[in-house]
């Protein structure tokens, strides 16, 4: 007797920031970018470059492959020659004199202090000392009994919490900061700085090194991760939500054409990091719709991925049975296209994302191993002609879940990746893998627009201040096309205001409007949106409206605190 064909199993990790840095200032308001960049994606680097049975595909947005490199020349340009540093709280390493005035102070104090309690700050007796005594100071009439050294040495133990496991265990300098625990000198921050910009210039070229020996996929979401179906149609909210409010406009404004730049911009600036064009793409949040579907089949990418519950709302809509299994974990062709679609299993994904985390490391890679071999056995009870045509994937974020592991998933990465890859019923694989496997794929007549989120597009429309967010969008593309019309944007103005219209057509903007989400998150990034709407206007010519003066979610956002950290809400499955 023969065994049964081995299961492709596909990991598939998605990297993602928006643009953090102030549009009209040039610097960095929120240090995201450059701290996942020398936690996570070092990180998850390192598991697949040590095990050489790993495989994974790992998905990019194009605006966070740039602040990657713009922060990597940044910090060069400061150790070379003295240029100032794009982040404040980055600048407490370097040699700056700090602000006297008590504000100023407070918001360093409480910057220093954006990290996991239990995983990041009580880890390490030095920093939870220094942030204790940081929390009693961190307030306008105390700050100032706060001294430079104690604000300097509470950076330097931010970065070391935020620094990536893998780097801690084999980086001296890291090794030497943490013994010594205070009293750290300009010339060790500048080391601490020195690690920090070669972490950050590192990360694309060992991922480009990974693809090219064949031991990741790389893939890439549209350019400033913009949901798709929204763009294209702001009546795709209403297939899932059918009551769905929608925005005052009926539209966004020549949506079709921005989608079909953002997916060609994607795909050249992924083409200019990695070398070589990107074969797939995961939608932004996983959000598709039938006309998105169509726009990634038209540029030529031979397959997308978005969520499970996506594909059985679409089953459903198609007149199939949604929970028959014989109908996941299979790759899904649209009538005529070319482009694959396949579907996470939301609830694999989730366990990574939001249970695994309290388990012991190596339980939880077992239990995973586990749940997908018995897949693996109820596939091939089936009928062994089914076998060969299925895949399981399991996608979700590569950075925002591991602060909530013990040691930044360090030993449930190590064992994830070794129980995979020695499972005899399981094979690790990437998507373009499947493809050349020959998965033979389904058809699916209907696609219904959603999301990885509960299937629906909610998250980013239908809430009173999502969609005020959505006109002041509209308004500016309006503005914009008046100036295109105009001939007033003419080459190299046309292409600097056509990226800065990308940017404020980012995603997280919406995501973060509503009154489920922390009050402080959602303050920051409506500022941030704000700005960045009204550096658009100034790009155009144009005075920015007074509606971009007012916060569009005062009274709106939550105030009870939730699983965040200094406005990175867990996203953990928020691929």
């Amino acid at each position: 007797m023969t065994s049964p064909p081995r299961l492709p199993v596909v990991l598939m990790w998605h990297m993602h920031q928006p643009q953090y840095r102030d549009a009209l200032t040039g610097q960095y308001t929120l240090p995201w970018t450059y701290l996942h960049a020398i936690k996570d994606y070092t990180d998850m680097a390192a598991h697949l470059e040590a095990n050489a049975a790993a495989r994974a595909v790992v998905n990019f947005t194009p605006v966070l492959l740039e602040q990657l490199d713009e922060l990597a020349q940044r910090v060069g340009a400061h150790l070379r020659h003295g240029e100032p540093l794009p982040d404040p709280v980055l600048a407490l390493l370097g040699p700056e004199p700090l602000p006297e005035r008590g504000p100023e102070r407070v918001q360093l104090l409480r910057a220093c202090l954006r990290a996991q309690r239990k995983s990041m700050i009580e880890r390490f007796g030095p920093y939870l000392e220094l942030a204790t005594l940081a929390e009693t100071l961190a307030t306008p009439d105390r700050a100032v009994y706060a001294s430079d050294q104690l604000i300097r040495d509470l950076a330097v133990w931010y970065h070391i919490a935020w620094v990536g496991e893998t780097v801690r265990r084999s980086d001296m300098r890291i090794a030497a900061l943490t013994e010594q625990g205070r009293d750290f000198t300009v010339l060790q921050r500048r080391e601490l700085l020195t690690l920090i910009g070669e972490l950050l210039g590192s990360v694309i070229p060992r991922f480009r090194r990974l693809r090219e020996q064949g031991r990741c996929e790389l893939a890439v979401s549209p350019y400033s991760h913009p949901i798709l179906p929204l763009l294209l149609d702001f009546h795709a909210a209403r297939e899932s939500v059918p009551d769905s409010p929608l925005p005052r406009h009926s539209a966004y404004p020549g949506g079709a054409e921005r989608a079909a730049w953002q997916i060609a911009e994607s795909v050249r600036v992924f083409t200019r990091y990695f070398g070589a064009p990107p074969e797939g793409c995961w939608p932004s949040e996983g959000a598709v719709s039938e006309a998105s579907l169509e726009l990634l089949d038209a540029h030529g990418f031979r397959w997308a991925a978005s969520s499970g519950n996506v594909l059985r709302a679409s089953l459903a809509a198609s007149g199939a049975n949604r929970d028959d299994p014989s109908l996941l974990d299979r790759p899904y062709q649209r009538p005529g296209a070319h482009l694959r679609c396949f579907f996470r299993d939301d609830r694999l994904s989730d366990l990574i994302g939001f249970t695994y985390a309290t388990w012991h490391g190596d339980d939880a890679a077992r239990n995973l191993a586990n749940e997908l071999a018995q897949r693996a056995r109820n596939i091939a009870a089936a009928g062994a002609s089914a076998s060969p045509d299925h895949a399981v994937l399991i996608a979700l974020d590569g950075e925002n879940a591991w602060e909530y592991y013990p040691f930044n998933g360090y030993y449930f990465l190590h064992a994830l990746y070794a129980a995979l890859a020695s499972d005899p019923s399981l094979e690790l694989m990437t998507l373009s893998d499947c493809m050349a496997r020959g998965l033979r794929p389904l058809p699916l007549p209907r696609v219904v627009a959603g999301s990885w989120v509960n299937g629906t597009l909610a998250t980013w429309m239908g809430d009173a201040a999502k969609n005020a967010a959505w006109d002041l969008l509209c308004d500016a593309k309006a503005a914009f096309d008046e100036a295109l019309a105009r001939q007033e944007l003419i080459g190299e103005r046309r292409t600097v205001a056509e990226r800065q219209l990308a940017l404020c057509e980012s995603s997280d903007w919406f995501w973060w409007f509503g009154d489920y989400n922390p009050a402080e998150a959602v303050r920051q990034f409506d500022e941030l949106y704000r700005r960045q709407l009204t550096n658009l206007y100034r790009l155009l010519g144009r005075p920015a409206p007074d509606t971009l003066s007012r916060s569009i979610s005062a009274g709106r956002a939550a105030t009870e605190p939730s699983a965040e950290h200094g406005g990175v809400m867990r996203r953990a499955s928020a691929t």
